[in-house]
């Protein structure tokens, strides 16, 4: 049985060198640079109805994540 979130769930990811932390809420989800205040959000709800990924689309995120991606050979609206 998976345990319910009921308050905020940090964690810390690197990019690309760069340390990055992932804030899980029961809001949504927030990725924020280490040391910063702002960071891109998405709400739940806006991540199951798409609206995540027209942003993406919309600012050129996705494409750009990808194609920096593929050079390297390894591997977001506000809430």
């Amino acid at each position: 049985m998976a345990t319910k979130l009921d308050k905020l769930l940090k964690r810390e990811i690197d990019i690309d060198g760069k340390p990055y932390m992932v804030t899980l809420s029961p809001d949504g989800v927030k990725l924020t640079e280490k040391g910063k205040r702002k960071g891109q959000g998405v709400s739940w709800k806006g991540l199951v109805n798409g609206e995540a990924a027209t942003a993406l689309s919309l600012t050129g995120g996705a494409s750009e994540s990808d194609s920096e991606s593929e050079s390297a050979g390894a591997e977001h609206s506000g809430s």
